[in-house]
């Protein structure tokens, strides 16, 4: 069995704003990443990683006693790590 995936609020907005090529793209992306997320994530600063998707990225919280993949910020490549 795979992981969870929640977003925050920010990052479920962000998602409903993009063209909907490209947020069914990060869709399955996110998809794949709940089935093996070690092949998708690298690690960042502290407990979060990070998830590339063209462009866009995400940092994840991953709880894994829960097996839950927790999205806290999803934006473009240059504003994320703002």
């Amino acid at each position: 069995m795979g992981f969870v995936i929640e977003f925050s609020s920010n990052a479920g907005n962000f998602m409903r704003r993009l063209p909907s090529g490209v947020s069914l793209r990060i869709i399955e992306k996110f998809r794949q990443l709940g089935e093996n997320p070690f092949r998708f994530l690298k690690h960042y600063e502290g407990d979060y990683y990070k998830f590339r998707v063209g462009d866009y990225r995400a940092l994840i919280d991953i709880d894994f006693k829960n097996k839950i993949l927790f999205v806290e910020v999803l934006d473009k490549r240059g504003r994320v790590y703002k």
